[in-house]
């Protein structure tokens, strides 16, 4: 069985709603870790509303704090400290999707970040969406995980910027799994669309 990581370049680039994809198009379970705020309408919530299949198990966060913050802040206000050895990924005999907290270096506590939750053997797909510096922010990304030593793939998500695609292809030289493109709403239909379209590419990583 496969482990898929899903990381962004930063916040709020589409993260959830390729994890959702990903695990239609897989019927993998899905996890994640930390969740930060908005506990009541979580991403693991966004999940079970986005999938059709049914043998996706959702598990639970390890840790869920209650403000939308980095996870070392959130944790702090929340009275406690994110410990690596209490992130432990749940046994499962199906694939599993892993979404992370914002991007690689964001902070889980005073030493350690994202990245050090992420395992070799996992698939790291990185979502990257255009704005201005996007194309620095996911160089960034990708060559830190390629110095890792991890298998990667891109996502991109919101409207076409050809541009900006070539030249992330050309500079990274990983596997594009497609776009998602900036759709009026996001519902189980269009991700199961968006599954169908993705899932060979996922199953050859």
């Amino acid at each position: 069985m496969k482990k898929y990581f899903i990381t962004g370049i930063s916040t709020e680039v589409g993260k959830t709603v390729a994890s959702a994809i990903v695990t239609e198009a897989l019927q993998a379970d899905y996890w994640k870790p930390i969740q930060a705020g908005e506990l009541e309408d979580s991403d693991s919530h966004k999940i079970k509303k986005f999938i059709s299949n049914k043998k996706t198990v959702i598990h639970p966060n390890s840790y869920a704090l209650k403000t939308p913050m980095s996870p070392h802040a959130a944790a702090e206000i929340d009275g406690v400290t994110v410990e690596l050895s209490k992130i432990n990924e749940p046994k499962t005999n199906n694939n599993l999707v892993i979404e992370g907290a914002g991007g690689l270096l964001v902070p889980l506590n005073n030493s350690d970040t994202i990245l050090d939750i992420i395992k070799l053997n996992y698939k790291v797909i990185v979502v990257s969406r255009h704005y201005l510096g996007s194309i620095n922010h996911t160089l960034l990304t990708v060559k830190l995980l390629q110095e890792k030593g991890f298998d990667i793939a891109i996502i991109f998500s919101g409207d076409e910027h050809k541009t900006t695609e070539e030249i992330i292809k050309k500079m990274t030289n990983v596997t594009v799994i497609g776009r998602i493109d900036e759709e009026p709403y996001f519902d189980k239909n269009v991700v199961k669309e968006y599954a169908e379209l993705f899932k060979e590419k996922l199953l050859n990583l």
